[in-house]
């Protein structure tokens, strides 16, 4: 794989971000009564077209009144991949967002001053997939061939290159990363020989084994168990100014994510009002089955690997040790050049007052929501 290609993941975007810093984010609004109504706005890695993060943390937490609740109003606005997000947020255009870990972390070596505040995406969902019947039986197989990613500046891209540096290839050189999107669109890559493998996350492989489709799924290695992905992102300033209303909003977003998790179709339909886009002109009625199932997969990389939901806790939790396997697997990938200095780049003190919420009583609305 040609070096433009490893700029082209972030590096030539996250210099610019560099210099778009020094604008920061509005202040928020706040009214006389009580708390105060603040006004944040959030980032969003692409458009809403189907279930996905957006669904199980924001939809429901604005229709289950979980932001009313935490006296906000969350604005949400689109960009261009996990990358184009964390711009978004060192630009002062967005507040917050869930970005991948590999764009947060590349983008403080850059010096952006952004710091991660809370976890979200917690088991690994990344997986490389081929046809039926393909000659790529194996990770070594790749050798020489070309994987379809989702844009150079998403998750896929790093998650491509270290699959294939675990099984002993120069990811620069035996591998061709080859953008294809998600969707229709990665499938007919794949299906015409564009690429001879995908590198997905879960949820989307999902949405098309639901279409009937059939993928065989190359194993991946142990280096990849406890790696973040998705990861709550603000700017430094943002902390500083915002602080109470951070704390407010992950704390609504993760009483959606614990309702998403007992209710999925309830949440799915949350999804469909403050997203319509999704249903793609049909009723919800006819979408509702195959929409839920592809939201249940996305929860289940969000929420604990074992345990019932009534045992959930510690949300948006990440251990020093779960940092350092990130890090290291991003510098494989060569997304950064050396490890990061976690004291600069997460900041948990938000999450005791984050989790004091009563779970309890998210899980019985959740509940009754089915009834």
């Amino acid at each position: 794989m040609k070096h433009a290609l490893r700029l082209g993941a972030g590096a030539v975007v996250l210099s610019a971000m560099t210099a778009l810093t020094a604008c920061g984010g509005a202040d928020s609004a706040q009214s006389a009564s009580g708390k105060g109504t603040a006004t944040l706005d959030m980032a969003i890695a692409s458009a809403v077209i189907g279930p996905k993060e957006e669904v199980a943390t924001y939809s429901v937490a604005k229709e289950e009144g979980f932001l009313t609740e935490e006296n906000l109003d969350v604005k949400t606005i689109n960009t261009d991949g996990s990358v184009a997000a964390v711009q978004a947020v060192a630009s002062g255009s967005a507040d917050i967002t869930p970005a991948d870990a590999s764009a947060i972390l590349a983008a403080r070596e850059k010096g952006v001053p952004v710091v991660a505040v809370g976890g979200l995406v917690q088991n690994w969902p990344w997986r490389i997939a081929t046809r039926p019947g393909s000659d790529v039986k194996s990770a070594a197989d790749l050798k020489g061939k070309k994987i379809g990613v989702i844009s150079l500046a998403s998750g896929s891209a790093p998650y491509a290159r270290a699959f294939a540096e675990d099984a002993g290839l120069d990811p620069q050189r035996d591998v061709d990363l080859v953008p294809v999107g998600v969707g229709s669109q990665a499938l007919s890559a794949l299906e015409g020989g564009k690429v001879d493998a995908l590198a997905l996350y879960t949820q989307a492989y999902t949405t098309l084994e639901l279409s009937g489709k059939k993928f065989t799924y190359l194993e991946n290695g142990e280096r990849f168990d406890g790696i973040r992905s998705l990861t709550y992102v603000v700017r430094t300033d943002t902390l500083r100014k915002k602080r109470d209303e951070i704390i407010r909003f992950l704390r609504a977003s993760y009483k959606g994510l614990l309702f998403s998790a007992v209710n999925p179709e309830a949440a799915m339909r949350d999804g469909y009002t403050v997203f319509p886009a999704i249903l793609s002109g049909k009723q919800a009625d006819d979408r509702i089955k195959d929409d839920t199932a592809i939201l249940e997969a996305w929860v289940r990389t969000a929420v604990p690997a074992e345990g019932e939901p009534e045992s959930y806790t510690d949300w948006g939790a990440v251990s020093e040790a779960a940092w350092n396997r990130t890090a290291a697997y991003m510098k494989s990938s060569g997304t950064i050049a050396k490890a990061p200095d976690l004291k600069e780049m997460w900041d948990d003190s938000l999450l005791k007052d984050v989790n004091d919420f009563d779970a309890a009583a998210v899980i019985s609305k959740a509940k009754s929501a089915a009834e």
